[in-house]
C-alpha cells in the first residue's frame, strides 16, 4: 500500500468505523496514506485491522469529534505515530430527526455538536498545525474534505438540526478555503449519496436484488472522489462542493444573486412591494425547489 498517489502522507478520518468513513479510510490507505481512524467503540479497531491486513498502516482513536481537547490529542497521535498530518476527512455524524415543532433542545444540540462543531474541532487543530509548519518553512500538500448532505444543501423537513449543521459545513469549508490556501491547504465538501447506518431504512437505497448488478448506493462509490481531492492532481480544487455517489459526481454552484433592485434613497415598504416583479423576475417567490441532481 505504500506506493500510491498518497504515499508518505498521513490522514485522519473521523467516524471511520463503519459506512462511508470506513470506506474512505480503506481507500486512502490503499492509495498509500497512513491512517488515524477515529470512531467510538471497537469499530475503529476493526477498520484498523482491515487496513493492516491489506498491508497498510493505521492506528485507532476513540474520542468524540465534538471534544475540543480530544481533537488536539487526535492530532498529536498522528504526529507522535507518523510525524506529520496531511489530510483531514471530516465524516462523523449522527441524526436525531424530528419536525421543528417537536424537536427538543438536546436533539438540536447533539446533532449540531457532532456535525458542525465536530468539523470545526478537527479543522481548527489541523489548521493551527499546518500554519505553524508553513511559517517554519515546511511546505507540504494539505487537504481537508468535509461532509455535507443534500439535506444541508436544499433543506429537508424533519431535519432542521441536521440540515442546518450540514449547511453550516459548506460555509465553514468556504471560509477555511479562503483562510488557508496560502499555506497550501485545500478545503472541499462532499454530499454523499450512499447507503449508511443513517440511511439504512431508506427503501430506494436498498441493495439490488441481482448480486451482479451495480450497487448505486454502495458507500465505496463515494470514496474515490475523496481520494482524488487529496491528491496532487486536485491541488487547484478548493472551496468546492460535490454531490457524489454511484449515480454520478455533480459540482454544485455556490450561492449567487438571482436578481436585484436598486435605489438612491431609503427603501419604503411600498417601494419594495411595487418592484417585487423585478426582484423575482428570475424565480418564484415561494419556497425554492428541491433542485437536486437527478439520480
Amino acid at each position: 500500500m505504500g506506493d500510491g498517489p498518497l504515499a508518505g502522507r498521513v490522514a485522519i478520518v473521523t467516524g471511520a468505523g463503519s459506512g462511508l468513513g470506513r470506506q474512505h479510510a480503506l481507500a486512502l490507505a490503499e492509495a498509500g496514506a497512513r491512517m488515524v481512524v477515529n470512531d467510538l467503540g471497537e469499530s475503529a479497531d476493526e477498520t484498523v485491522d482491515a487496513i493492516e491486513s491489506a498491508g497498510g498502516e493505521a492506528v485507532a482513536e476513540h474520542s468524540s469529534v465534538a471534544d475540543w481537547d480530544a481533537g488536539a490529542a487526535r492530532l498529536q497521535l498522528a504526529l507522535d505515530t507518523y510525524g506529520d498530518l496531511h489530510i483531514v476527512v471530516n465524516n462523523a455524524g449522527i441524526t436525531r430527526d424530528r419536525m421543528s415543532f417537536s424537536m427538543t433542545e438536546d436533539e438540536w444540540d447533539a446533532v449540531v455538536a457532532v456535525h458542525l462543531k465536530g468539523h470545526f474541532v478537527a479543522a481548527h487543530h489541523a489548521a493551527a498545525h499546518w500554519r505553524a509548519r508553513a511559517k517554519d518553512g515546511h511546505e507540504a500538500p494539505r487537504r481537508m474534505v468535509h461532509t455535507t448532505s443534500e439535506s444541508g444543501l436544499f433543506g429537508a423537513p424533519g431535519q432542521t438540526n441536521y440540515g442546518a449543521a450540514k449547511g453550516g459545513i459548506v460555509t465553514l469549508s468556504l471560509a477555511l478555503a479562503r483562510e488557508l490556501h496560502k499555506y497550501g491547504v485545500t478545503s472541499n465538501v462532499i454530499a454523499p449519496r450512499a447507503r449508511t447506518p443513517m440511511t439504512a431504512n431508506v427503501p430506494s437505497m436498498a441493495p439490488p436484488d441481482d448480486p451482479d448488478a451495480f450497487d448505486t448506493f454502495d458507500p465505496a462509490n463515494v470514496s474515490p472522489l475523496v481520494v482524488w481531492l487529496c491528491t496532487d492532481d486536485a491541488a487547484d480544487v478548493n472551496g468546492q462542493t460535490f454531490v457524489v455517489g454511484g449515480s454520478g459526481i455533480f459540482l454544485m454552484r455556490p450561492f449567487s444573486h438571482a436578481a436585484e433592485i436598486r435605489t438612491d434613497r431609503r427603501w419604503t415598504v411600498d417601494d419594495i412591494n411595487g418592484r417585487r416583479a423585478e426582484l423575482f423576475s428570475a424565480t418564484d417567490p415561494g419556497i425554492p425547489p428541491f433542485d437536486a441532481p437527478s439520480f
